[in-house]
């Protein structure tokens, strides 16, 4: 192979280089995309520790439940439930989704439901879905019952879950009294 040929394979690499740049070029005088001003899903990330390893400042405690459901929404805890419609269904007797079905949850037993596969880790909680249960629940559901299948991250908003919890007892033919 001649320096001539050489000098055309070059000339040809160099030139398809040029026509890609162009290309991206007239592509970003054409497309504008506008910045959002805040992100579309925001994701809950836990704070690093700050610089020199000092911990973070321990989290303020939740207030209690029962004072919190007195002035709870349950259109919030329905406008809330939006993120559980893909896994969890309410209507009386419906099936199960990816995860049981909610009507009636509670003061329900946990594991209510039958022939649904429930994780180990929740079926070790035992007992029944209280107001108390359920509010640590949708905290954090991986902390409340280690090795549960739930997918949600939980809300770390204490209204948000008290309105879901309202939500969720009003899906009854008979509310349970709410706590003192």
């Amino acid at each position: 192979m001649d320096s001539f040929e050489i000098n055309k394979m070059v000339g040809a690499a160099l030139f398809a280089l040029l026509i890609i740049m162009g290309v991206n070029q007239v592509g970003n005088m054409l497309v504008h995309p506008k910045k959002l001003a805040e992100a579309a899903y925001k994701i809950d990330v836990p704070d690093a520790p700050a610089a020199g390893g000092a911990a973070p400042a321990a989290e303020e405690a939740d207030p209690p439940v029962a004072g919190l459901l007195a002035a709870a929404s349950v259109d919030g805890g329905k406008k809330a439930f939006g993120k559980c419609a893909a896994c969890h269904s309410v209507d009386k007797g419906g099936p199960s989704k990816v995860g049981p079905n909610l009507y009636d949850i509670v003061q329900a037993p946990k594991g209510h439901m039958a022939g649904f596969a429930y994780s180990d880790g929740l079926k070790k909680t035992g007992g029944e879905w209280t107001y108390d249960s359920l509010y640590a629940f949708l905290k954090n559901p991986k902390a409340y019952a280690p090795g549960t299948k739930m997918a949600y991250a939980g809300s770390k908003s204490a209204k948000e879950r008290a309105d879901l919890i309202a939500y969720l007892r009003s899906l009854s033919d008979s509310p349970k009294p709410l706590p003192n």
